[in-house]
């Protein structure tokens, strides 16, 4: 029991902080600067929409405002089956905006797969309907391609509370962490996955996206670094995001998140094999959270079950933080209190692993949420 506690102890810290330290430790000893140029290839901004009426009209403004040379930048949306006016709101757009309608919805990655056919860009741009993004992110991301052994570049989203200032919630803290985590890997190497809301890539390392893939975000740049290029994370192209008020819709989101990571494995069993130059990282920083769960209750069992004054303070402690993540969860007001913040926040996202784990099993892969 004693052996099953500290294994557990130890790799719960590695894949929240060990490896992080791990990686700050490598950034001085293979630091990989990225060479930039503002340069104006041709872009192609790729998005996949279902049922985005209410979003479209402001991210159609939104994407007006770019500063890129309009000669240079087209904008491909695919809806995917939408049921509302989606499809109406894009055939009213200019010439510019070329609108790819998909009567059956087959999935986020079968509509970028439509998209991409009839994009003509050197550079694919792919966004989402609900982020909005600062004016210059598109020259952001394509700079870095002036260095060729880059393939992907992330964007970075900042989740904002809905009156616009920056998240201080247990949720804002856990995506401040895995944003360092992501440039500690950007400066040392390559990223595992890219930001969903905004990334980039070179036009001829687009792989077609398997019908019924969650990921796209990791999907994609994982082909492209097994194709020798590199993913770096680019902090000036921004994306900001509110994070949802309603309750259970974060918690929903988390879930199809981390249902995709156990999809991967079955789409893409090559990602635990040698010939994935990025499996150290892909274990360090994907797979071994979705083990948490798991180790956090043989953790707490195997600490009730040493005996002694060390195990029992620490099994106690245990139930002191889980109590705060409960009293976060029945007084949602607790949680301006970082503690409560954090404590729900943690127990929230290892709740959706263990969830993601049954989806997964049980064939519940949602394709859009």
């Amino acid at each position: 029991m004693k052996l099953t506690f500290w294994l557990c102890l130890a790799l719960i810290s590695y894949a929240y902080f060990g490896y992080a330290v791990w990686l700050w430790f490598c950034v001085p000893l293979q630091r990989r600067p990225i060479r930039m140029k503002h340069t104006t290839p041709s872009v192609s901004i790729i998005m996949a929409v279902r049922n985005e009426e209410a979003n479209l009209p402001a991210k159609l403004e939104n994407l007006r405002l770019l500063e890129y040379p309009s000669d240079q930048l087209q904008i491909v949306i695919a809806s995917d089956g939408s049921t509302d006016r989606t499809a109406d709101i894009l055939k009213e757009q200019p010439s510019n905006v070329l609108p790819v309608i998909l009567e059956h919805s087959n999935g986020k990655g079968s509509a970028l797969n439509a998209a991409v056919k009839v994009a003509q860009g050197d550079i694919l741009v792919f966004l989402d309907a609900r982020q909005m993004v600062d004016r210059g992110a598109v020259t952001e991301l394509v700079s870095c391609f002036e260095d060729p052994s880059i393939g992907a570049v992330s964007g970075e989203l900042l989740l904002e509370m809905p009156s616009g200032s920056p998240s201080e919630e247990g949720l804002g803290i856990y995506w401040k962490i895995e944003k360092m985590v992501r440039k500690l890997e950007s400066e040392s190497g390559s990223v595992v996955g890219v930001t969903g809301a905004i990334y980039a890539i070179r036009r001829e390392l687009y792989t077609e996206i398997p019908q019924g893939t969650i990921l796209d975000d990791v999907f994609i740049p994982m082909n492209i670094a097994r194709m020798g290029k590199r993913i770096v994370f680019q902090p000036s192209a921004i994306a900001r995001d509110r994070i949802f008020s309603k309750k259970g819709k974060e918690f929903s989101r988390k879930v199809r998140t981390l249902t995709g990571n156990y999809q991967l494995l079955r789409l893409a069993p090559w990602l635990l094999s040698l010939s994935n130059p990025l499996l150290f990282r892909f274990v360090s920083h994907k797979l071994l959270r979705l083990l948490v769960p798991l180790l956090l209750i043989l953790m707490l069992v195997s600490s009730a079950m040493v005996g002694g004054a060390f195990y029992s303070a620490v099994f106690w402690l245990q139930i002191f933080f889980y109590g705060l993540a409960a009293f976060g969860v029945l007084s949602p007001a607790a949680t301006r209190f970082k503690p409560v913040a954090i404590a729900n926040t943690f127990v929230m996202l290892n709740a959706a692993a263990a969830l993601a784990f049954y989806n997964f099993i049980s064939g519940r892969n949602e394709l859009w949420v």
